[in-house]
């Protein structure tokens, strides 16, 4: 039976996050049903939130959820009731990519987790008053008390480990962390510069504090967050406001550049800065977002040199095996997402995503009631 539960409601771009009572379609044969326990808020909800993207609005966003699978559905096998749950990203499972352990470029990618709010065949798993609601928001739609979520979006986690700590995984982490493991995946003696502290950034960060870079260089105009990345793994940081990007990379590096550099920024021109300062042979990782057409200009003799130019999304991450190496990270303190997260109750949606825009906390996370 179809079931109704409380969620923040955006009705209109540019429109507050609004709670109010919803109901779930029950679970198709690959669905679950999941009772929200944490949801981090990421860049992307608030981009969609304000009209930047075209999401099917009124509609529900979240989708750096952790819970506790209540339901499932008949042809579900990965989950079952009682499991503990990270929520990320869904994929058809069946192309070229997704069948290779590349599921982030899944054919059908935009459609079924950023742009369609609605399941793959059409049919809608959110509704209110009669009338569908966006939903099916990257599979999961996690800002609700429950969610009906793709079993492709689920991972199963240590039921050891608060999920509060470790919501912000699905999209956010994943995506700093894969930036440095899967894409750069530093050499010994490696130069990794960081552009922007904010979530994916420090995460990222943290990633070369677990790789065989030795120089790892955080890139902000805030004191607080550069002081941060010192204490989170960077040996180096940088303010642009008020040094040079480019000399002062080539300064750390003795005149070679960054061998990788991580763009967390969406600034086309801190992207084209970040590519004068590479290596030759370095590789920059685009990961920040920038309005869609956004088009960035780049010295093509400079590239020559064999430098490259990577776009990336969720890390390139094959979730089932990735999470949960970063859950057990998290769980011997070898991660400290903790020195991140700012925890908020659900109906602080709002105050949440203030102190978010206004660099107060860099990951809020809601929390949610019990049963």
């Amino acid at each position: 039976m179809p079931q109704t539960t409380r969620a923040a409601v955006v009705e209109s771009g540019g429109a507050p996050f609004t709670l109010c009572d919803v109901v779930l379609d029950d679970p198709g044969p690959n669905e679950a049903v999941i009772r929200l326990v944490a949801a981090g808020v990421c860049h992307t909800d608030l981009g969609v939130a304000s009209g930047g993207l075209p999401f099917p609005l009124p509609g529900v966003l979240g989708h750096e959820g952790a819970g506790v699978v209540e339901a499932v559905g008949a042809a579900v096998t990965r989950v079952a009731p009682g499991d503990h749950v990270v929520l990320s990203f869904t994929s058809c499972g069946d192309c070229r990519d997704c069948r290779g352990g590349h599921p982030a470029y899944c054919s059908t990618w935009l459609p079924l987790n950023l742009l369609g709010g609605r399941r793959a065949d059409g049919s809608s798993t959110l509704g209110r008053d009669g009338e569908p609601l966006g939903g099916h928001f990257f599979g999961q739609s996690s800002f609700a008390e429950r969610a009906l979520a793709d079993e492709r979006s689920l991972v199963k986690v240590d039921a050891d480990v608060p999920l509060t700590s470790i919501a912000p995984l699905g999209c956010g982490v994943q995506t700093g962390v894969g930036a440095v493991w899967n894409v750069l995946r530093p050499a010994a003696g490696d130069t990794v510069v960081v552009l922007g502290a904010g979530a994916v950034g420090l995460s990222a960060v943290m990633a070369a504090a677990l790789s065989p870079a030795t120089t790892i260089v955080a890139v902000d105009r805030i004191t607080e967050r550069l002081r941060l990345a010192q204490e989170l793994g960077a040996t180096h940081t940088v303010d642009p406001g008020s040094a040079d990007l480019a000399e002062s990379i080539a300064g750390i590096t003795g005149g070679r550049g960054a061998d990788g550099v991580v763009e967390t920024t969406g600034n086309v021109g801190v992207l084209r800065r970040g590519v004068d300062t590479l290596a030759a042979r370095g590789t920059l990782v685009v990961v920040g977002a920038p309005p869609f057409g956004t088009e960035v200009a780049l010295d093509v003799n400079g590239l020559l040199g064999g430098k490259r130019v990577v776009g990336l999304t969720l890390g390139d991450s094959e979730t089932q095996t990735f999470i949960p190496a970063l859950v057990e990270l998290v769980k011997r303190g070898r991660l400290p997402l903790h020195r991140l997260i700012g925890t908020y109750a659900f109906e602080d949606i709002g105050r949440a995503v203030r102190d978010m825009t206004e660099g107060k906390t860099i990951k809020p996370v809601l929390t949610f009631a019990g049963p």
